[in-house]
Formats: structure tokens, C-alpha cells, sequence
């Protein structure tokens, strides 16, 4: 595979609405970002992913659009993105947007003209249909949001399809007019000069509602690589979509660059091994076999085929601490832990902010401290039937996307520095423990992990490139891989339980002289027949060659 300046960078994701609050409105914004640079530069990331910024009712936190060449009053204005995009570039930073084109918001002018009249010009945007016989929904599919994926239209008599809220209707790609308006408006972009683009669900573009299907569609790959070629194909930039149904051999059509799609993809099997039968709401412990072989598998049918994403958090996730590792005791060791198993791997890493301090999952006391439109929407509707709301309240502190969108704490002052006045969501109670400044300080904190991770990945190619290849495939608490290419063999052993673990060396690995490259307790400098790991204890080793 042709090098990309991609390979060894690694994407810092933002919030912007959890960000950092310039104007003391409770909501952070495009001069908080810019404010923030020179941190993110320290922290050593040379791509920043910005959520939706775009002018947005907010009805899903900017993810629903209703101008996507405007910046939302909330976030300042494109003067503000103009002078981000200047100076990240200036830190040799790039910023990557985050792009929604399976659907807009139905404040969008498109959408707006499309339900004046069956005839309007921009009627077939959107997917519509005609109420049953007996005025019902054409059918049963379902929003990820709860309830019905249609929504009556009383000015014309249509149901629209809405795979997510009613407020956010779902573009007709099979509509020449669409791809063109969408490909115009990405090249607009690209040229103001961003470094690529996210793209929300965007396995969801070849939907075929009649015959139901959502994900995957049979249109849906030719409509990437036109997309490919009308916009960012031959630029130099990142591209990443967002593919919940993902399988490796999915993932290969994406991000093979014989194909001409994208960069690469984000899947998700790895995050909801602990939903039960693929419920989020239904949360059950971590099977760490079960992950490694979801890893492992990613690692080595992508190794020359493709190229993975690396990533434990984003703004739908809950905090992986608080998820994989020990929110208590152990939070600091846990969390570099989990950084260094995943830092090691092959592919982009992306850290998502508040991450790099080793932030946590929030338990508000209500559910009225929510924001969330998923997390809502599932407790009104799974409480109606008959789920406890203790018991749901319990899957919401576990599993809300509330959980990364808490404020980010900057310091011990109030609102943990983030605002001067109360933020649009409560910052973790925390903060006062958990905060930029006093990771800072510390020179031993879960920041300066992250930091000589993004570090290595920079001066080590066999962490970029090298072969990878899996040691105690079935153990039950430690995760260990070698990392090898002609130069270099990399061990990374982690200890994913809160006990110490006595571990035997297979021959090949032990009684040697190792080099240490990065450690959570003290360095190995030399590996016994038998090494005991501490709790959630973590290192990578170079062995001899």
C-alpha cells in the first residue's frame, strides 16, 4: 500500500457544543476551538474532526443540517471557521468536517420547498409515499430514534421517510439532482481548504425503502465512488464513514484504494460486544476473548487489503474507562491501558476530547438532566412498556451518548472552566479531580500517556506498518500482539482485569533483553519465563531482532 500522510497521523475529535464556551453562553463555539489549538498541538495530533458546526434547529445537536454552507449562530460564524482553518494550519493541523448527507433537517430550504406541493421541483429530494388504504403507515420499519420511520405530512397527504427523528427527513439518492447539489457543495468546501471529511451513516445513501433496506444497499457503493470522483478523489485528504454494519470484507470495498471510495471507515463491532443481542439499552459485561477476536480479526483482514480506524470513544459512545477499564481505583492505569492496546495497532488512531485526561461516564440523578434525543426518546418509550425506570436509568448512565458530551473540564474552577455560566448539559461532577489543568501538572498522567503514544506512532513505521499477529488469543484477562516487519518486533501485553495476572512466556518471547517503549507501572527491561502484569497494567516492548 502506497504511503498517505494519514497512516501515521492520529485525529483528535471535537464537540464543539462541549468544547470550550468563548462567549460565556453555556455553549462551546468555533473560538473556543481556536482558543484550544495550541493545546491540541502539545497534545501532538495533527487532524482535528469537527461535529457538525453547519446551521442547524439543533433538533440532534447539529446533526440534522439546514444550511450546509452556513455556520450555526451558536457556534459564531465562517469568519470564525475561516480563521480555525488558518490557524490549525498554521500548527500543521487539519481539520476534518463532519458531513451529513443521508439527511438534512426539515428546516432545510430543500425540504421546505418539497412539502409545498406533490409537483414542487425539489418533491423527489425525499423519499415519499402514500398512506395505505386505510390512511396507515406504508409500512413497519422503524427510526433508530423509537417509533415509526414515517411521518404524516398534512399540507400534501405523504408520509416522508425518516430513518432517524421526524425532524431530520432522509434524502432521496436516487435523485441525479441530489448527488450534484451534495458533490457541489463538498467541493466547496474542500476548497476553503479542509483537510477531508467524516461522513455520518453514510452506509445508509443506498438505501432501498421498498424493499427494505437501510444499510448496505446494492446502489450504495457506485454512489461512493461517484462521489470519489465529483469531489475528493484525486485531492489529498481524509476520508472517513461512518458503517455500523461494517463486516471486514464490507470495510475491504470501502477502503481499498484500488476502489476509489474512502480513506477508511469507522465499524462498531468492537463497541457493542456489551449490548445484549445488539441492544444498547440491555448492557452486559465485556468478554474480553470476545473483543480480542473482534480486533484481532479487523487487524489482520484489513492488513493489505485496506485500512483500519482506531478508536475506543466518540460523541455517541460512552467513556471506554468507564466501559473496558475502572472508572475507580485503577482509572489511571486503566486508561493508559486501553490507549496503549489500541495506540499499537495498525491503522488511524482518533482520540476523542476529554479522552486524553481519562474522563468518565456521568450518572445525573434524573433523567431530566439528559439532552440526548435517542436516550429520551428510549426511556419514555421503554418505561411505557414496562422497563423499571430505575433499571433504565441504570442502561442510561452505562450507554447514553450523554456520556462523551459532558463539558470538557479545562480546570477546577466552576463548570470546570468550560463556561462561566451553567453549560447547555451539566459538566461531570468529577471535574475537580478529572481536568485539563491538573493533568497538566502531572507528569505522570494519562495526558502524557496519550502524548508519547501520538509520539511513537510518529518515529516507530513497524507501529504504522508492521505485521500484526496475536499472542494469548484465549486468555481471559490479558491482551497481547507482536507488531513485526524487517527491522523491528513490537510486543504489547495489556491486563485488562483489576487483579494480578501471572502469565507464562512462550519460549520465542522470553529470557531476552528488551528494550521499553512505553509502560503504565515501571519499565521491563527484561522478560522472565513467567511475568506477572499488575492491574490493568500495559507495556510495549521492542525484542531482539
Amino acid at each position: 500500500m502506497a504511503p498517505k500522510w494519514w497512516h501515521d497521523a492520529v485525529v483528535y475529535q471535537v464537540y464543539p457544543r462541549s468544547f470550550c464556551d468563548s462567549n460565556n453562553d453555556g455553549m462551546g463555539d468555533l473560538r473556543g476551538i481556536i482558543s484550544k489549538l495550541d493545546y491540541l498541538k502539545t497534545l501532538g495530533v495533527n487532524v482535528v474532526w469537527l461535529s457538525p458546526v453547519y446551521k442547524s434547529p439543533m433538533d440532534d445537536n447539529g446533526y440534522d443540517i439546514s444550511d450546509y454552507q452556513d455556520i450555526a449562530p451558536e457556534f459564531g460564524t465562517m469568519a470564525d471557521m475561516d480563521e480555525l482553518l488558518e490557524k490549525a494550519k498554521q500548527r500543521d493541523i487539519r481539520i476534518i468536517m463532519d458531513l451529513v448527507v443521508n439527511h438534512t433537517s426539515d428546516e432545510h430550504p430543500w425540504f421546505k420547498e418539497a412539502r409545498k406541493s406533490k409537483d414542487n421541483p425539489y418533491r423527489d429530494y425525499y423519499i415519499w409515499r402514500k398512506p395505505n388504504a386505510d390512511g396507515s403507515v406504508p409500512d413497519e420499519m422503524g427510526s433508530v430514534f423509537g417509533g415509526s420511520a414515517w411521518e404524516f405530512d398534512e399540507q400534501t397527504g405523504e408520509y416522508y421517510f425518516h430513518i432517524f427523528s421526524k425532524r431530520q427527513p432522509d434524502l432521496n439518492w436516487e435523485n441525479p439532482k441530489v448527488q450534484e447539489e451534495v458533490h457541489k457543495m463538498m467541493n466547496w468546501w474542500i476548497d476553503k481548504g479542509i483537510g477531508g471529511f467524516r461522513l455520518d451513516v453514510i452506509d445508509l445513501i443506498g438505501k432501498e425503502i421498498d424493499n427494505k433496506i437501510t444499510g448496505n444497499g446494492p446502489r450504495l457503493h457506485p454512489l461512493i465512488q461517484q462521489m470519489n470522483r465529483a469531489t475528493f478523489g484525486n485531492k489529498d485528504v481524509l476520508t472517513v464513514g461512518e458503517t455500523w454494519d461494517a463486516t471486514p470484507e464490507i470495510a475491504k470495498l470501502y477502503s481499498n484504494p484500488e476502489r476509489e471510495e474512502f480513506s477508511m471507515v469507522f465499524q462498531f463491532e468492537h463497541i457493542s460486544l456489551t449490548w445484549k443481542n445488539g441492544d444498547k439499552w440491555t448492557p452486559i459485561p465485556l468478554d474480553l476473548p470476545a473483543l480480542k477476536r473482534v480486533l484481532t480479526k479487523w487487524q489482520v483482514e484489513l492488513a493489505d487489503e485496506g485500512w483500519n480506524s482506531l478508536f475506543w470513544n466518540n460523541h455517541d459512545l460512552p467513556r471506554i474507562v468507564s466501559k473496558y477499564g475502572c472508572e475507580g481505583q485503577y482509572r489511571v492505569e486503566s486508561a493508559k491501558m486501553l490507549a496503549t492496546t489500541l495506540h499499537m495497532m495498525k491503522g488511524t488512531p482518533y482520540v476523542y476530547q476529554g479522552e486524553e485526561i481519562g474522563m468518565t461516564n456521568v450518572a445525573f440523578d434524573s433523567i431530566e438532566d439528559y439532552r440526548d434525543i435517542e436516550t429520551l426518546n428510549f426511556y419514555k418509550e421503554r418505561t411505557a412498556n414496562g422497563v423499571s425506570p430505575d433499571a433504565m436509568l441504570a442502561a442510561v448512565h452505562e450507554n447514553s451518548r450523554d456520556n462523551g458530551r459532558t463539558p470538557m473540564p479545562w480546570d477546577s474552577s466552576d463548570n470546570g472552566g468550560f463556561s462561566a455560566v451553567q453549560p447547555w448539559i451539566s459538566t461531570n461532577p468529577n471535574y475537580p479531580q478529572i481536568n485539563v489543568a491538573q493533568a497538566l501538572e502531572d507528569k505522570d498522567s494519562v495526558f502524557y500517556h496519550y502524548q508519547k503514544l501520538i509520539a511513537l506512532r510518529k518515529s516507530m513505521p513497524v507501529i504504522v506498518y508492521g505485521d500484526f499477529q496475536p499472542v494469548f488469543e484465549e486468555h481471559e484477562k490479558v491482551f497481547g500482539y507482536l507488531r513485526c516487519d524487517d527491522a523491528q518486533r513490537l510486543l504489547v501485553l495489556s491486563n485488562f482485569s483489576g487483579e494480578a495476572v501471572d502469565i507464562d512466556m512462550p519460549a520465542h518471547l522470553c529470557g531476552v533483553e528488551v528494550e521499553p517503549v512505553i509502560h503504565n507501572y515501571e519499565a521491563h527491561t527484561y522478560l522472565p519465563t513467567q511475568v506477572t502484569l499488575k492491574p490493568y497494567e500495559s507495556f510495549a516492548v521492542l525484542l531482539p531482532a
